[in-house]
Protein backbone atom coordinates (compact mmCIF):
# COMPACT_ATOMS: atom_id res chain seq x y z
CA UNK A 1 0.00 0.00 0.00
CA UNK A 2 3.29 2.16 0.34
CA UNK A 3 4.64 1.41 -2.78
CA UNK A 4 4.24 2.96 -6.54
CA UNK A 5 5.18 -0.08 -7.84
CA UNK A 6 2.05 -3.00 -7.74
CA UNK A 7 3.31 -5.58 -9.37
CA UNK A 8 6.60 -6.57 -11.52
CA UNK A 9 6.87 -9.19 -14.33
CA UNK A 10 9.76 -9.80 -16.27
CA UNK A 11 9.38 -11.59 -19.81
CA UNK A 12 10.73 -14.88 -20.07
CA UNK A 13 12.23 -14.91 -23.09
CA UNK A 14 13.45 -10.98 -23.68
CA UNK A 15 14.58 -8.05 -21.64
CA UNK A 16 11.55 -6.44 -21.46
CA UNK A 17 9.27 -6.26 -18.17
CA UNK A 18 5.64 -4.68 -16.98
CA UNK A 19 5.53 -2.67 -14.08
CA UNK A 20 1.65 -2.28 -12.55
CA UNK A 21 1.58 1.14 -11.02
CA UNK A 22 -0.91 2.49 -8.04
CA UNK A 23 -2.75 3.76 -9.94
CA UNK A 24 -3.79 0.13 -11.88
CA UNK A 25 -2.12 1.07 -15.13
CA UNK A 26 1.16 -1.07 -16.65
CA UNK A 27 3.77 0.59 -18.59
CA UNK A 28 6.01 -2.09 -20.67
CA UNK A 29 9.62 -1.11 -20.65
CA UNK A 30 11.97 -2.83 -23.14
CA UNK A 31 15.32 -1.20 -23.74
CA UNK A 32 15.79 -2.24 -27.55
CA UNK A 33 12.54 0.25 -28.12
CA UNK A 34 12.02 3.87 -27.24
CA UNK A 35 8.27 3.65 -27.23
CA UNK A 36 6.77 2.85 -23.99
CA UNK A 37 3.23 1.27 -23.97
CA UNK A 38 0.79 1.95 -21.07
CA UNK A 39 -2.41 -0.20 -20.60
CA UNK A 40 -5.18 1.06 -19.33
CA UNK A 41 -8.65 -0.89 -19.01
CA UNK A 42 -12.00 -0.04 -17.13
CA UNK A 43 -12.04 -3.64 -15.40
CA UNK A 44 -8.13 -3.07 -14.93
CA UNK A 45 -8.51 -2.42 -10.93
CA UNK A 46 -6.92 -3.32 -7.67
CA UNK A 47 -4.29 -4.88 -9.81
CA UNK A 48 -2.38 -7.33 -7.77
CA UNK A 49 -0.39 -9.41 -9.98
CA UNK A 50 0.90 -10.08 -13.90
CA UNK A 51 2.62 -12.80 -15.36
CA UNK A 52 3.85 -12.56 -19.25
CA UNK A 53 2.62 -16.32 -21.00
CA UNK A 54 5.91 -18.56 -21.67
CA UNK A 55 6.43 -19.17 -25.10
CA UNK A 56 5.03 -15.93 -26.88
CA UNK A 57 6.35 -12.19 -26.93
CA UNK A 58 3.21 -10.72 -26.64
CA UNK A 59 0.60 -12.01 -23.98
CA UNK A 60 0.56 -10.38 -20.20
CA UNK A 61 -1.68 -12.01 -17.64
CA UNK A 62 -3.12 -9.41 -15.06
CA UNK A 63 -5.21 -10.24 -11.91
CA UNK A 64 -7.37 -7.93 -10.90
CA UNK A 65 -10.67 -7.16 -8.99
CA UNK A 66 -13.06 -8.70 -10.33
CA UNK A 67 -11.45 -10.26 -13.47
CA UNK A 68 -8.45 -11.67 -15.30
CA UNK A 69 -7.42 -9.34 -18.74
CA UNK A 70 -5.18 -11.10 -20.68
CA UNK A 71 -3.52 -8.69 -22.91
CA UNK A 72 -1.57 -9.25 -26.54
CA UNK A 73 0.84 -6.72 -26.93
CA UNK A 74 2.22 -6.48 -30.17
CA UNK A 75 6.04 -5.75 -29.78
CA UNK A 76 6.26 -4.43 -33.44
CA UNK A 77 3.81 -1.64 -32.38
CA UNK A 78 4.52 1.86 -32.44
CA UNK A 79 1.33 2.81 -30.19
CA UNK A 80 1.86 4.11 -26.98
CA UNK A 81 -1.81 3.04 -25.94
CA UNK A 82 -3.26 0.12 -26.80
CA UNK A 83 -6.66 -0.26 -27.45
CA UNK A 84 -8.80 -2.03 -24.65
CA UNK A 85 -9.36 -4.17 -27.45
CA UNK A 86 -6.20 -5.87 -27.14
CA UNK A 87 -7.29 -7.70 -23.79
CA UNK A 88 -9.38 -10.47 -23.31
CA UNK A 89 -11.63 -10.82 -19.74
CA UNK A 90 -11.69 -13.65 -18.36
CA UNK A 91 -14.27 -13.95 -15.22
CA UNK A 92 -16.36 -16.63 -13.28
CA UNK A 93 -19.28 -15.60 -10.80
CA UNK A 94 -17.67 -15.61 -7.19
CA UNK A 95 -13.94 -15.65 -8.24
CA UNK A 96 -12.50 -12.58 -7.12
CA UNK A 97 -10.60 -10.43 -6.19
CA UNK A 98 -7.95 -12.13 -7.98
CA UNK A 99 -4.66 -12.04 -6.21
CA UNK A 100 -2.74 -14.35 -7.46
CA UNK A 101 -2.02 -16.49 -11.66
CA UNK A 102 0.23 -18.56 -12.89
CA UNK A 103 1.02 -19.71 -16.28
CA UNK A 104 2.05 -23.58 -16.76
CA UNK A 105 5.56 -23.59 -18.43
CA UNK A 106 4.52 -24.55 -21.75
CA UNK A 107 1.93 -21.55 -21.71
CA UNK A 108 -1.02 -24.10 -22.52
CA UNK A 109 -3.06 -22.91 -19.37
CA UNK A 110 -3.38 -20.26 -16.73
CA UNK A 111 -4.09 -20.90 -13.01
CA UNK A 112 -5.78 -17.98 -11.12
CA UNK A 113 -6.66 -17.51 -7.05
CA UNK A 114 -8.61 -15.50 -5.07
CA UNK A 115 -8.58 -15.38 -1.17
CA UNK A 116 -12.07 -15.60 -1.09
CA UNK A 117 -12.85 -18.36 -3.19
CA UNK A 118 -11.74 -22.04 -2.20
CA UNK A 119 -11.33 -23.23 -5.97
CA UNK A 120 -8.94 -22.51 -7.90
CA UNK A 121 -9.30 -21.99 -11.94
CA UNK A 122 -7.43 -23.36 -14.32
CA UNK A 123 -8.17 -21.50 -18.12
CA UNK A 124 -7.86 -22.37 -21.35
CA UNK A 125 -7.18 -19.10 -22.39
CA UNK A 126 -7.68 -19.67 -26.14
CA UNK A 127 -11.41 -20.94 -25.04
CA UNK A 128 -12.04 -18.71 -22.67
CA UNK A 129 -13.51 -21.90 -20.48
CA UNK A 130 -12.34 -22.63 -17.15
CA UNK A 131 -12.09 -25.61 -14.45
CA UNK A 132 -12.70 -25.27 -11.06
CA UNK A 133 -10.41 -27.01 -8.72
CA UNK A 134 -12.05 -26.56 -5.12
CA UNK A 135 -10.52 -28.44 -1.90
CA UNK A 136 -12.29 -27.94 1.43
CA UNK A 137 -10.24 -26.43 4.25
CA UNK A 138 -7.85 -23.15 4.56
CA UNK A 139 -10.25 -20.65 2.85
CA UNK A 140 -9.64 -19.07 -0.48
CA UNK A 141 -6.10 -19.44 -1.73
CA UNK A 142 -3.44 -16.47 -1.45
CA UNK A 143 -0.45 -17.18 -3.34
CA UNK A 144 0.52 -19.34 -6.40
CA UNK A 145 3.42 -21.13 -7.79
CA UNK A 146 4.00 -23.13 -10.79
CA UNK A 147 7.24 -25.62 -11.10
CA UNK A 148 9.43 -25.08 -13.94
CA UNK A 149 9.15 -28.51 -15.14
CA UNK A 150 5.48 -27.74 -14.81
CA UNK A 151 4.89 -31.39 -12.59
CA UNK A 152 3.28 -29.19 -9.37
CA UNK A 153 1.91 -26.25 -7.95
CA UNK A 154 2.04 -24.68 -5.21
CA UNK A 155 -1.38 -23.01 -3.64
CA UNK A 156 -1.44 -21.28 -0.11
CA UNK A 157 -4.22 -20.78 1.85
CA UNK A 158 -4.95 -17.81 4.12
CA UNK A 159 -5.28 -20.22 7.11
CA UNK A 160 -2.44 -22.59 8.52
CA UNK A 161 -2.08 -25.20 5.39
CA UNK A 162 -1.51 -25.39 1.64
CA UNK A 163 -1.70 -27.82 -0.82
CA UNK A 164 0.94 -29.00 -3.87
CA UNK A 165 -0.78 -29.78 -6.58
CA UNK A 166 0.60 -32.16 -9.00
CA UNK A 167 -0.50 -31.39 -12.85
CA UNK A 168 -1.00 -34.89 -14.17
CA UNK A 169 -3.92 -35.99 -12.52
CA UNK A 170 -4.96 -32.98 -10.78
CA UNK A 171 -4.58 -34.73 -7.48
CA UNK A 172 -3.13 -32.54 -4.09
CA UNK A 173 -1.37 -32.92 -1.00
CA UNK A 174 -2.16 -31.41 1.85
CA UNK A 175 0.69 -29.33 4.50
CA UNK A 176 -0.21 -28.26 7.46
CA UNK A 177 1.72 -25.11 9.45
CA UNK A 178 2.08 -25.19 12.82
CA UNK A 179 2.07 -21.30 13.34
CA UNK A 180 0.54 -19.15 9.75
CA UNK A 181 -0.08 -19.86 6.66
CA UNK A 182 2.54 -20.39 3.61
CA UNK A 183 4.37 -17.18 3.30
CA UNK A 184 6.12 -17.66 0.09
CA UNK A 185 7.43 -20.08 -2.04
CA UNK A 186 9.77 -20.79 -4.51
CA UNK A 187 10.72 -23.85 -6.95
CA UNK A 188 14.10 -25.12 -8.31
CA UNK A 189 14.66 -24.96 -11.65
CA UNK A 190 14.37 -28.41 -12.53
CA UNK A 191 10.81 -28.37 -10.33
CA UNK A 192 12.51 -31.05 -7.64
CA UNK A 193 12.69 -28.80 -4.21
CA UNK A 194 10.53 -26.13 -3.16
CA UNK A 195 11.44 -24.02 -0.68
CA UNK A 196 8.70 -22.29 1.23
CA UNK A 197 8.32 -20.02 4.30
CA UNK A 198 5.47 -19.89 7.27
CA UNK A 199 3.80 -16.61 8.50
CA UNK A 200 5.35 -15.92 12.21
CA UNK A 201 8.30 -18.26 11.57
CA UNK A 202 12.03 -17.14 11.01
CA UNK A 203 13.27 -20.40 8.95
CA UNK A 204 13.09 -21.66 5.29
CA UNK A 205 11.48 -24.72 4.48
CA UNK A 206 12.34 -27.74 2.05
CA UNK A 207 10.17 -30.10 0.40
CA UNK A 208 12.11 -32.89 -2.31
CA UNK A 209 9.67 -34.29 -5.10
CA UNK A 210 10.90 -37.37 -6.85
CA UNK A 211 10.53 -37.96 -10.64
CA UNK A 212 7.02 -39.63 -10.33
CA UNK A 213 4.42 -36.85 -10.02
CA UNK A 214 2.38 -36.15 -6.78
CA UNK A 215 4.97 -38.08 -4.49
CA UNK A 216 7.39 -36.88 -2.10
CA UNK A 217 10.55 -38.94 -1.72
CA UNK A 218 11.59 -39.74 1.37
CA UNK A 219 10.09 -39.18 5.29
CA UNK A 220 6.95 -37.03 4.75
CA UNK A 221 8.22 -33.92 6.45
CA UNK A 222 9.43 -30.19 5.28
CA UNK A 223 13.16 -29.93 6.41
CA UNK A 224 14.26 -26.68 7.92
CA UNK A 225 17.45 -25.82 5.83
CA UNK A 226 18.19 -22.42 6.96
CA UNK A 227 17.38 -20.42 10.15
CA UNK A 228 17.22 -16.34 9.92
CA UNK A 229 16.36 -15.69 13.75
CA UNK A 230 17.42 -11.96 14.30
CA UNK A 231 21.09 -11.67 15.04
CA UNK A 232 22.73 -8.10 15.50
CA UNK A 233 25.88 -7.09 13.01
CA UNK A 234 28.37 -4.37 13.69
CA UNK A 235 27.97 -1.24 10.78
CA UNK A 236 29.81 1.95 9.98
CA UNK A 237 26.57 3.61 11.66
CA UNK A 238 26.04 1.40 14.27
CA UNK A 239 24.57 -1.70 15.13
CA UNK A 240 22.07 -3.41 12.99
CA UNK A 241 19.70 -6.30 13.43
CA UNK A 242 18.94 -8.57 10.95
CA UNK A 243 16.98 -11.79 10.50
CA UNK A 244 13.44 -12.26 11.18
CA UNK A 245 9.73 -12.71 9.58
CA UNK A 246 10.48 -14.03 5.58
CA UNK A 247 8.37 -11.43 3.44
CA UNK A 248 8.90 -13.09 -0.21
CA UNK A 249 11.85 -15.75 -1.75
CA UNK A 250 13.19 -15.85 -5.28
CA UNK A 251 15.34 -18.37 -6.97
CA UNK A 252 17.54 -17.47 -9.64
CA UNK A 253 16.93 -19.80 -12.93
CA UNK A 254 20.32 -21.41 -12.78
CA UNK A 255 19.86 -22.94 -9.33
CA UNK A 256 22.79 -20.52 -7.76
CA UNK A 257 21.55 -17.87 -5.97
CA UNK A 258 18.43 -17.47 -3.55
CA UNK A 259 17.26 -13.54 -2.14
CA UNK A 260 15.03 -13.39 0.32
CA UNK A 261 13.25 -10.70 1.80
CA UNK A 262 13.31 -9.80 5.07
CA UNK A 263 10.36 -7.50 6.72
CA UNK A 264 12.57 -6.01 9.46
CA UNK A 265 10.39 -3.67 11.40
CA UNK A 266 9.20 -0.12 10.35
CA UNK A 267 8.67 1.63 13.42
CA UNK A 268 12.77 0.60 14.54
CA UNK A 269 15.64 2.35 12.72
CA UNK A 270 18.00 -0.23 13.49
CA UNK A 271 15.54 -2.99 12.11
CA UNK A 272 15.46 -2.38 8.47
CA UNK A 273 13.97 -4.38 6.00
CA UNK A 274 17.24 -6.43 4.10
CA UNK A 275 17.41 -8.50 1.48
CA UNK A 276 19.71 -11.76 2.24
CA UNK A 277 21.53 -13.37 -0.63
CA UNK A 278 22.31 -17.22 -0.55
CA UNK A 279 24.57 -19.08 -2.59
CA UNK A 280 22.74 -22.57 -3.38
CA UNK A 281 23.93 -25.66 -5.15
CA UNK A 282 21.94 -28.79 -5.53
CA UNK A 283 24.78 -31.38 -6.08
CA UNK A 284 25.45 -33.60 -5.02
CA UNK A 285 23.69 -32.06 -1.92
CA UNK A 286 21.38 -29.82 -1.28
CA UNK A 287 23.47 -26.45 0.41
CA UNK A 288 22.51 -22.81 1.14
CA UNK A 289 25.28 -20.83 1.76
CA UNK A 290 25.45 -17.00 3.34
CA UNK A 291 26.69 -14.58 0.67
CA UNK A 292 25.68 -10.81 1.88
CA UNK A 293 22.84 -8.63 2.06
CA UNK A 294 21.31 -5.58 -0.31
CA UNK A 295 19.98 -2.72 1.33
CA UNK A 296 17.98 0.21 0.15
CA UNK A 297 18.72 3.90 0.30
CA UNK A 298 18.00 5.33 3.64
CA UNK A 299 14.08 5.33 3.84
CA UNK A 300 13.69 2.61 1.29
CA UNK A 301 12.76 -0.72 1.51
CA UNK A 302 12.33 -3.96 -0.32
CA UNK A 303 9.14 -4.50 -1.73
CA UNK A 304 9.08 -7.23 -4.63
CA UNK A 305 12.38 -8.97 -6.06
CA UNK A 306 12.58 -11.35 -9.37
CA UNK A 307 15.42 -12.64 -10.34
CA UNK A 308 15.78 -12.02 -14.43
CA UNK A 309 14.83 -15.47 -16.77
CA UNK A 310 17.92 -15.30 -18.79
CA UNK A 311 20.68 -13.46 -17.38
CA UNK A 312 23.77 -15.12 -19.86
CA UNK A 313 26.35 -14.20 -17.26
CA UNK A 314 25.13 -15.40 -14.04
CA UNK A 315 21.88 -13.90 -12.12
CA UNK A 316 20.39 -10.64 -12.57
CA UNK A 317 18.18 -9.28 -9.46
CA UNK A 318 15.30 -6.68 -9.62
CA UNK A 319 14.46 -4.96 -6.63
CA UNK A 320 11.58 -2.76 -6.71
CA UNK A 321 11.82 -0.01 -3.60
CA UNK A 322 8.79 1.47 -1.24
CA UNK A 323 10.37 4.56 -2.99
CA UNK A 324 9.27 3.59 -6.23
CA UNK A 325 12.89 2.97 -7.96
CA UNK A 326 13.68 -0.68 -9.71
CA UNK A 327 16.94 -1.35 -9.48
CA UNK A 328 18.95 -4.35 -11.06
CA UNK A 329 21.75 -6.26 -9.22
CA UNK A 330 23.80 -8.41 -11.23
CA UNK A 331 25.92 -11.22 -9.62
CA UNK A 332 28.80 -12.98 -12.33
CA UNK A 333 29.36 -16.13 -12.04
CA UNK A 334 33.25 -17.73 -12.73
CA UNK A 335 31.02 -20.69 -14.28
CA UNK A 336 29.05 -18.48 -17.03
CA UNK A 337 32.37 -18.29 -18.96
CA UNK A 338 33.47 -14.77 -18.13
CA UNK A 339 37.18 -14.01 -18.22
CA UNK A 340 38.55 -13.35 -14.85
CA UNK A 341 40.01 -9.65 -16.61
CA UNK A 342 36.65 -8.64 -17.22
CA UNK A 343 35.64 -9.83 -13.79
CA UNK A 344 37.49 -7.32 -12.28
CA UNK A 345 38.07 -4.88 -14.69
CA UNK A 346 35.16 -3.91 -16.93
CA UNK A 347 32.28 -5.39 -15.55
CA UNK A 348 30.47 -4.02 -12.60
CA UNK A 349 30.08 -6.05 -9.52
CA UNK A 350 26.87 -6.56 -7.64
CA UNK A 351 26.37 -3.83 -5.07
CA UNK A 352 26.67 -6.50 -2.07
CA UNK A 353 28.26 -6.16 0.77
CA UNK A 354 30.17 -9.37 0.88
CA UNK A 355 31.40 -10.77 4.47
CA UNK A 356 32.46 -14.20 4.24
CA UNK A 357 34.57 -13.76 7.14
CA UNK A 358 31.75 -12.59 9.38
CA UNK A 359 29.47 -15.47 9.12
CA UNK A 360 31.63 -18.11 10.75
CA UNK A 361 30.90 -16.74 13.77
CA UNK A 362 27.29 -15.66 13.44
CA UNK A 363 24.14 -17.44 14.81
CA UNK A 364 22.02 -15.63 11.80
CA UNK A 365 22.48 -18.40 9.16
CA UNK A 366 22.73 -22.08 9.96
CA UNK A 367 23.67 -24.29 6.87
CA UNK A 368 21.81 -27.50 6.98
CA UNK A 369 22.66 -30.45 4.64
CA UNK A 370 19.81 -32.36 3.70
Amino acid sequence: SDCVVRAFAWHPHTDKFAVALLDDSIKIYNPKSAITPTLKHRLQRNVAAVQWKPLCASVLAVACQNCLLVWNVDPCSLSTRPSSGCAQVLSHPGHSPVTSIAWSPSGSLLVSASPLDTSMMVWDVAAESCVPLQRVGGGGVTFLSWSPDGSHILASTPSALFRVWETRMWTCERWPCIKGCCQSGCWSPDGSRLLFTVQGEMVIYALTFSGSPGLVKGPQVAVVVADLSETTFNSPDGDIIVGGEIQSLSWDPRGERLAVLLKGDPGAANRPAIIAVFKTRSNPVFELLPCGFIQGEPGAEPRLLQFHPNFQHGALLTVCWSSGKITHIPFYFLTSGISQVGLSGSLPLPHLQERPADFSNQSLFTELIS
